[in-house]
């Protein structure tokens, strides 16, 4: 069964084509590292809401977009054994060295977590 790692994220919005580049370089290696696909989704419609919502969630201020960012996996052993490599990679693959990659946002404020799906319908 797939295995889901998801993040949400407040990029600056001016950094959008910074965001866009960084996550072109960094998500190939997770397709490297046998991801079925990665979905970057930039906020269109966040609304507020009454007790939480993704904009609070990630403290995202008023200049900034929240994203939504999703890797899909065959299944959990394919995404333990990628994470398992991503210590090593960020010293030796440009694509995740964070000062020939940076980060165009604040990782302090992003959430993530791996996810196991329960129901899934369509492709």
């Amino acid at each position: 069964m797939a295995y889901i790692d998801g993040f949400v994220l407040a990029v600056p919005t001016a950094n959008k084509d910074k965001f866009v580049e960084h996550a072109r370089k960094g998500d190939s290696v997770f397709m490297d590292l046998g991801a079925v696909r990665v979905f970057e989704c930039w906020g269109d419609d966040i609304p507020d809401g009454k007790q939480t919502d993704f904009r609070r969630a990630v403290q995202a201020k008023a200049d900034e977009t929240v994203v939504f960012s999703w890797i899909e996996w065959p299944d959990k052993a394919t995404r333990d054994a990628a994470m398992a490599k991503m210590d090593d990679l960020m010293k030796t693959d440009e694509r995740m060295d964070p000062e020939k990659n940076p980060m165009p946002f604040d990782g302090k404020r992003m959430i993530y977590g791996g996810f196991a799906p329960v129901m899934t319908l369509g492709d």
